[in-house]
């Protein structure tokens, strides 16, 4: 047996069954909650290399008490998690659990809309927004994301993407224009003068480009998409650095720095999915196939690749995990080598894929930062095959 079947049964052992004295209120939480957790067990029982009991419990630990669609549910947690896991449950054309999927969509689709008009409300007010606004874990990025993989004819996902089209349009603050995705807040959602733009795919501009990049490419359009695709594609245009390992990004930059030109980093940050190169890439890369842009995607694809040949970058990965880990980095680098134009990208996933039996099992039971996130992208790596139910989905790289 080798050391990904061997990793993959110690998975197993771990995340058997929920423990029924664990907290209800994260049973929705796709992030760290029962929600999560069975996506792995989804993912397994599609590949037939377990049953649907484990689904059926770990979903059960998850509805333990009413489900929100509250205008405070989002990707993360409440009716849209719930649903996108339902979802992926049936991406064999088996129609499982249908009713309980139809009230979430139902539910979905109701908050979709409300919390567009809400934030059309806010555009027109003139204020600047929350990143939880418009984001992909906590935003209607993240609401979107479910919505053009389940449901991408739907009224709700339209509205969506022609909220996020008026996201790229400048607003006026104290007489200066700002980038209309500008958060009044700073990157730790404490009120700062001046707030900030953040570049992150979890939290950041790079989560909408990466939604209406997929949604183009799928036949998804609203008036003003190709538009918006080529205003936020112009802002990492700007504010790309360059040093001896090639391109990168700051997380986020504020009002002074604006001012300046430069952020006041000088250097990447770690290369992970939430934030940093690969994310950033990624979005970029489908941003170009999405519009036809060869120099572009080659160019991203570039930045990928010297990003992944720096040691000292792959080397501040620490995490085993999705969100900031070695699993993210993977599975990331793993979809933007299946869409490359540019040699090397494949045999960097390889050599990740290597590095992923090295990890020890994460702490935490969960998707985004536990091991049923590590367990589905080590699954991804020892099949070397897109993921059945598409989990992935959620993460904007697909």
């Amino acid at each position: 047996m080798n050391a990904a079947s061997v990793l993959q049964q110690r998975f197993g052992r771990r995340l058997a069954a929920p423990d029924p004295a664990a907290d209800t209120a994260l049973g929705q939480s796709l992030v760290a909650g029962p929600a999560g957790v069975a996506l792995w067990h989804i993912e397994r029982a599609l590949t037939g290399a377990s049953t649907w009991e484990p689904v059926t419990a770990w979903l059960t630990a998850a509805t333990r008490t009413d489900v929100t669609a509250a205008d405070t549910a989002c990707l993360s947690y409440g009716a849209p998690a719930l649903a996108f896991v339902l979802h992926t449950a049936g991406a064999d054309g088996h129609d499982r659990y249908q009713q309980a999927r139809d009230q979430l969509d139902a539910g979905t689709a109701g908050l979709a809309h409300r919390r567009v008009e809400a934030a059309h409300s806010r555009i027109r007010r003139g204020e600047l927004p929350a990143f939880a606004e418009y984001d992909l874990l906590h935003g209607l990025t993240g609401i979107g994301a479910h919505l053009l993989r389940h449901t991408p004819g739907s009224d709700a996902l339209g509205s969506v993407l022609g909220y996020l089209v008026a996201l790229t349009r400048p607003l006026t603050v104290d007489g200066e224009a700002l980038p209309g995705w500008w958060c009044a807040h700073d990157p730790y959602r404490r009120y700062t003068p001046g707030g900030h733009a953040n570049f992150g795919m979890a939290h950041g501009v790079t989560g909408p480009l990466a939604l209406l990049a997929q949604a183009q490419r799928r036949g998804a359009v609203v008036d003003g998409q190709g538009e918006a695709i080529a205003t936020i594609t112009a802002w990492f245009d700007r504010w790309q650095q360059l040093n001896e390992h090639g391109p990168w990004w700051p997380e986020s930059i504020t009002r002074v720095e604006a001012a300046a030109g430069r952020p006041q980093v000088t250097g990447p940050g770690r290369p992970s999915w939430c934030y940093g190169t690969p994310g950033i890439t990624r979005a970029l890369q489908l941003a170009a196939i999405a519009t036809a842009d060869a120099p572009r995607q080659q160019a991203a694809e570039c930045a990928l690749a010297t990003c992944l040949a720096d040691p000292r970058q792959l080397g501040s990965i620490t995490d085993p995990g999705l969100c900031h880990g070695a699993a993210g980095l993977f599975q990331t680098v793993w979809r933007a080598a299946r869409d490359a134009c540019v040699p090397g990208l494949g045999s960097a996933t390889h050599r990740l894929a290597d590095t992923l039996t090295g990890h020890h099992a994460h702490q935490e039971d969960g998707f985004l930062e536990g091991a049923a996130g590590q367990a589905l992208a080590q699954a991804t790596a020892s099949r070397d095959q897109p993921p059945t139910s598409g989990w992935d989905a959620c993460l904007l790289i697909d």
